[in-house]
């Protein structure tokens, strides 16, 4: 195999840089650039080329197998000046058997040397992309191997049960001395409950990764836009005493108590000749359907039936002219803001309690396909009982769906596109 190099931090001028190389060639083009190599593992060394000291680095070695990529990986902590990182990068291109790695190339390295499962690289790559505690929090969950130990605990309950009912098989003409068909019914009913259990939590799962929706909706002037812009901090959409200022649907990302939340500001709701704001107005509102949550805004006008979705946020708007108390907010002077982002939180926070480890649509299929044949393998055990060997078949059926989260089997088709993602030097 190739001995690939690349940057391994974000490019552009920095205090620090750091250039990973890994692969059979590692050690020594790391010694030929920086001569010995440190015994203990990282040691400052003065990198030469043609006789010229480019920079003083880190240089940090290690052992294949004890690497993140599995193999002899070498990595120099250079100062981070473009011209330092262009020189080193130079110098390894130049050396034979070593060429840049592409997109994700270290990480499909340690999946293919079996220092990460498919799952933890999923979880690497929202680990990279994280911007919020919560994102963090799910990422590191994943990353640290919670789903692969899962899936392989229900691996092995599961192949005991189908090592239970193979002994009835091998065993048909004589008399097996325990009956299994309760511990398997046991295993097989426990093992549905959990994957279903976990894949129902996918999809909340994927709204902390790519972020909840919360929608502000009212009639126009009630003040949405100045609300949005005063939970931004800055001035994202027009404001103005004009009518149906807001013609589609403004979006802005904010982190509310380490939640991902993507606000939208929607036409004021009404009756309008204007096409175009008619338009506006169905956009927002077949927006705000599909959102996580929305904030109803209301001055005399009561909330629409056919839009409210209980659990949703009502206050009175422009909260600055109502008399203390009242359940109101004010984007213009602040009043209630701090108690909207509150609700917010409690509001969607209440829905992570139902994510489990399986965070990807993917995890959910599978775990699905696992529930489908356990299923079907109850439902044989209850009716059928004599077609013992239908039985196994399911399970081992059921074992491959899991297999498959965790990529021991069919995933070949998607690595492309998982590993596409990773940057150069991850």
């Amino acid at each position: 195999m190739d001995t690939i190099f690349a940057l391994a931090s974000a490019a552009g001028r920095a205090g620090v840089s750091v250039i990973r190389v890994s692969g059979p060639d590692a050690n020594a083009a790391a010694a030929a650039l920086a001569g010995s190599l440190p015994e203990n593992g990282r040691a400052l060394r003065r990198l030469t080329v043609d006789g010229e000291v480019i920079d003083q680095a880190l240089v940090m070695t290690f052992a294949e197998g004890h690497s993140f990529t599995g193999e002899s990986v070498v990595e120099f902590h250079v100062h981070g000046s473009p011209a330092v990182i262009a020189a080193v990068q130079r110098f390894l291109g130049a050396q034979s058997g070593l060429r840049p790695a592409l997109a994700g190339e270290f990480t499909r390295r340690a999946l293919e040397n079996g220092r990460l499962d498919l799952a933890q690289v999923e979880g690497l790559a929202d680990l990279i992309d994280a911007e919020t505690e919560i994102q963090r929090k799910q990422a590191m969950r994943v990353f640290s191997g919670a789903l692969g130990l899962k899936a392989e605990q229900w691996r092995g309950q599961l192949i005991r049960a189908a090592a239970l009912i193979a002994a009835t098989i091998d065993f048909a003409d004589e008399d097996v001395p325990v009956d299994v068909g309760p511990e398997v019914l046991d295993i097989l009913e426990r093992i549905t409950g959990e994957l279903r259990k976990d894949a129902d939590g996918v999809r909340v799962a994927e709204r902390i990764r790519e972020g909840f929706e919360v929608a502000i909706l009212g009639a126009p002037n009630v003040g949405k836009s100045t609300l949005l812009n005063a939970l931004a901090g800055r001035e994202a959409a027009i404001t103005s005493e004009h009518a149906g200022t807001t013609r589609d649907v403004i979006e802005v990302r904010l982190d509310i108590d380490g939640l991902p939340v993507t606000l939208l500001d929607t036409a004021g709701l009404r009756e309008t000749e204007d096409e175009v704001e008619r338009i506006g107005i169905e956009r927002g509102l077949d927006r705000a359907a599909v959102a996580d949550l929305r904030i109803w805004l209301r001055e005399s006008e009561p909330v629409p039936a056919d839009g409210y979705v209980e659990g949703d946020i009502v206050l009175w708007a422009k909260g600055d002219l109502l008399p203390s108390g009242c359940p109101s907010v004010s984007g213009l002077t602040g009043a209630g803001i701090e108690q909207l982002l509150s609700a917010i939180s409690t509001a969607l926070r209440g829905r992570t309690a139902t994510v489990g480890i399986a965070i990807r649509e993917r995890h959910r299929l599978a775990m699905m396909r696992a529930v489908t044949h356990l299923e079907q393998a109850i439902i044989l055990m209850l009716t059928m009982a004599q077609h013992t060997e239908i039985v196994a078949e399911e399970i081992y059926q059921a074992i491959r769906a899991i297999d498959a989260v965790v990529g021991r089997v069919d995933v070949e088709d998607i690595l492309g596109e998982i590993f596409a993602r990773f940057c150069i030097g991850k």
